[in-house]
């Protein structure tokens, strides 16, 4: 049973969060290479605004804003989960190889399948599902020992080589592609939030929708899972079963997360960290916490990334890899 107090503390958290989230957005909406007055921000919002308002707002920024907490609490999720099934605190999407293998399936399929425009935003997140899980499951598959079981420590390892080989297979795709396409996967190798436009939120929405609710609803399972597989096969759970269910989940989430953002790493690793340390390692009390950690965290990461140098600004993916990469050596140090 969960105690009075810390539910009080997971809400308070939640409302300061929500609160964080809000007043971020407002600041982003009114920063820019074309800045709108934060004094102009309400009568544009109801339709009141130039034309020039009205365009930098609903067509530039408030779709990437969207678009960048939505990516941000998918990959929180997954990191999550995969934090969860491995019992590694050192899982994310980023690091072990998933959206490597993401980005190799959708620079393929940019390079070498045209197809139309608007099919193109709608089918991304697939092919880059299908890039992820197949690289998942090589990572799975030589982490794992009949004997042992699946070995987390070697899970990071062997995810960390699939990354480095994944990146060596795209550099092999794009030696012989034409400037313009070489420039769409560098953006997306850097992280750089692409998909900034409403059908992209569209196309990753429902993802989220369904596989958000499904985690939460996994919670209890992970919390076994996080425990031993002993425990979870004593209480009834079926551990393989459950295990790639999850790893499927965590794999979708983080492929339509990056087929519109790019490579971003740390998030997943980061968000569920910070979130356990404020509420404790329950899954029901820190993935709602960690999902707003992840929104915010990704949204604050490309509001100071693209008004740090104007007008290209810097990449979110290189602004979170800044950040993330010290608190990936300092857990790495903690866990020798």
């Amino acid at each position: 049973m969960i105690k009075s107090k810390l539910v009080k503390k997971q809400r308070i958290i939640f409302l300061f969060l929500l609160a964080a989230i809000f007043l971020t957005i407002i600041i982003s909406m009114g920063l820019g290479y074309s800045s709108v007055s934060y004094q102009r921000l309400l009568p544009t919002l109801m339709g009141e605004g130039t034309f020039k308002e009205e365009f930098v707002l609903f067509s530039i920024r408030l779709p990437r804003i969207f678009i960048t907490l939505l990516a941000g609490m998918a990959l929180a999720v997954s990191g999550a989960i995969l934090q969860g099934i491995t019992r590694n605190d050192l899982a994310d999407p980023g690091i072990i190889g998933i959206n490597a293998g993401a980005g190799v399936a959708i620079a393929a399929f940019f390079l070498y399948f045209p197809i139309e425009a608007g099919s193109f935003v709608y089918i991304l997140p697939l092919v880059a599902f299908i890039g992820a899980f197949l690289t998942a499951c090589l990572i799975y598959i030589f982490s794992y020992n009949k004997h042992d079981g699946l070995q987390p420590i070697k899970l990071v390892l062997v995810g960390i080589g699939f990354s480095m080989a994944c990146s060596g297979a795209m550099i092999v795709l794009i030696s012989s592609a034409e400037r313009q396409k070489v420039d769409f996967i560098a953006k997306w190798l850097s992280g750089n939030i692409w998909g900034a436009d409403w059908p992209f939120i569209l196309a990753i929405l429902p993802w989220i929708i369904i596989l958000i609710p499904f985690t939460l609803f996994k919670s209890n399972i992970l919390n076994l899972l996080s425990l031993s597989e002993a425990v979870a096969i004593g209480v009834g759970v079926s551990v393989e079963r459950e295990r790639i269910i999850l790893l499927l989940t965590a794999v979708a989430l983080a492929a339509a997360a990056v087929s519109v953002t790019g490579g971003i790493a740390f998030i997943g690793l980061m968000a569920p960290h910070i979130a356990k340390s404020l509420v404790g390692p329950r899954n029901q009390l820190f993935m709602p916490i960690a999902i707003l950690i992840g929104g915010w965290l990704l949204l604050l990461a490309d509001t100071i990334g693209r008004n740090v140098v104007e007008p290209a600004g810097i990449a979110a993916g290189i602004m979170t890899a800044l950040i993330g990469a010290p608190y990936f050596i300092f857990l790495l140090l903690r866990k020798t």
